[in-house]
């Protein structure tokens, strides 16, 4: 785990790649043997998307993020290990700052209209790198659907940065993950932390010292509301995050499946202005 951990501060470094060499596109592989199995016959009824971004396999042009090689190499790659001929959405998992962004959008065009995707979807773009990057899909024509970015009651930077209101400008939709905020909005930290939680087996990316007494006593009012709606916090949580149209679709994390027959109840249970204004106020008080 010190390994992992020492990688992950260097930023994805080789030792990171080394220990997770083994792992990277096993989730392509695991999901295109059960569609295979189980969901071939439903093809044209769910649309699957998948994404290149990061690492993707070893060697020189594994990590190139957003070069036309790179991302071109990794369509292949991932029809191949998802046993499918083309994808409904094809992901640029995050800007390159390394690779002109002409280059990167123009990849992604001829992914599309070379069969391989039916359309193009971005993530971690922020609203100046979307317009940017959305000027050239227009001129190219490139059926452009969707930016994926993090978007949760404790994480509004889409708001702060115009790109929720550009979303609803330019007609695409916004996709949303860690509604849960790594977990925070669920009722794990009402009273502590577990030792089974993310804090407690000491991730990473979720440090103590996030759970302050003010947030703490945030969560559990926030808590009382979705009781009081008859919902977890989770299911509020998404709740909020589904409250406005543009955002398509929201990601969901599940290790067990009544999980996700608890977040799918969320649908019946849309927010009204009424509660939406009780959880702005106590959000207010933690907003940065």
């Amino acid at each position: 785990m010190g390994k992992i951990s020492q990688a992950i501060d260097n930023g994805y470094t080789a030792v990171f790649r080394e220990v997770l060499g083994s792992l990277l596109g096993a989730a392509e592989s695991n999901f295109g043997q059960i569609f295979k199995n189980s969901f071939s016959a439903h093809r044209d009824e769910v649309t699957i998307t998948t994404k290149a971004g990061y690492d993707m396999w070893g060697g020189v042009y594994g990590d190139q993020n957003g070069s036309r090689k790179y991302l071109i190499a990794s369509v292949d790659q991932s029809l191949k290990r998802l046993g499918l001929d083309y994808v409904d959405i094809f992901y640029h998992h995050v800007p390159d700052p390394n690779t002109p962004i002409e280059e990167t959008a123009v990849a992604l065009d001829h992914i599309v209209k070379s069969g391989k995707a039916l359309y193009v979807g971005i993530s971690n773009y922020n609203s100046k790198q979307t317009t940017e990057i959305g000027k050239i899909f227009k001129e190219l024509h490139t059926p452009f659907v969707v930016n994926q970015v993090p978007y949760s009651m404790l994480e509004r930077w889409i708001e702060k940065d115009g790109l929720l209101d550009f979303a609803k400008q330019e007609g695409f939709g916004l996709v949303a993950f860690s509604p849960l905020g790594k977990g925070l909005l669920t009722d794990k930290y009402l009273k502590g932390i577990p030792a089974d939680s993310r804090i407690g087996k000491g991730n990473p990316f979720l440090k103590p010292d996030v759970l302050t007494t003010e947030l703490v006593d945030t969560l559990n009012a926030l808590n009382n509301i979705a009781l009081e709606r008859g919902q977890t916090l989770a299911q509020m949580a998404l709740s909020w995050v589904l409250k406005d149209s543009i955002v398509a679709s929201v990601l969901i994390g599940a290790s067990r499946p009544e999980q996700i027959t608890e977040n799918i109840a969320t649908l019946e249970k849309p927010l009204s202005s009424e509660h939406i204004e009780k959880i702005e106020s106590l959000l207010q008080k933690i907003a940065k």
